[in-house]
């Protein structure tokens, strides 16, 4: 079960890019951090090029399209999450105009970028809940043999946190080092504090 693994370690990375983004925010509100925006941006474009992009697309072609054409259990949560997924756009822009107002010196640009933040923090931690509690226990149900082949192998083509060769031979971003260098930028005790983010 190469996709259920691999699955599981992409929400816990997103849980860990959340977490970081909402523990600066908080230490920024509460003047005990310095804001550094360069990190801010890089967090928020991960956010929408790794889960958005790529997360995504790999849980209704792999997952979701699958378990459907297998039965009709869960079909009612499989249609809201897909829905969830197609507003993928429409929830970075937000979390982006906020960012970009903040980061003007909008007057209330900071508490609009976190509240803006908690939001989109809110709907991943529901969204992610709902996969693993209600239809990942589906998909073990109903998968047959040739459903996880199919699925494994998706997974793995794509596993952008392994610095996969397909990452390597098409050029794309390795979000594992992307990942490392954001980590290793945000500030103890959820970082490592070695500095400004460099990108």
């Amino acid at each position: 079960m190469e996709a259920m693994r691999i699955l599981m370690d992409e929400h816990q990375s997103l849980a860990a890019i959340i977490h970081a983004i909402r523990y600066m925010i908080k230490e920024i509100g509460e003047g005990r951090l310095e804001p550094d925006h360069k990190l801010l941006k890089a967090m928020v474009e991960y956010l929408d090029a790794y889960p958005e992009k790529r997360h995504h697309p790999k849980e209704d072609e792999f997952l979701f399209g699958p378990l459907r054409a297998r039965t009709q259990e869960g079909a009612e949560v499989l249609a809201h999450l897909e829905r969830e997924h197609a507003e993928a756009d429409a929830r970075i822009k937000t979390l982006e105009a906020a960012l970009a107002r903040y980061q003007s010196g909008e007057v209330g640009g900071f508490e609009a970028f976190s509240e803006a933040f908690d939001a989109y923090a809110e709907f991943y931690r529901l969204h992610m809940m709902t996969e693993e509690r209600e239809v990942l226990p589906l998909i073990r149900k109903h998968f047959t043999a040739e459903d996880w082949e199919k699925a494994n192998a998706g997974f793995i083509a794509d596993d952008p946190l392994s610095g996969t060769r397909a990452t390597a031979r098409t050029g794309e971003e390795d979000f594992a080092q992307i990942f490392s260098r954001l980590v290793a930028a945000a500030p103890a005790p959820i970082g490592l504090g070695t500095g400004p983010y460099k990108g």
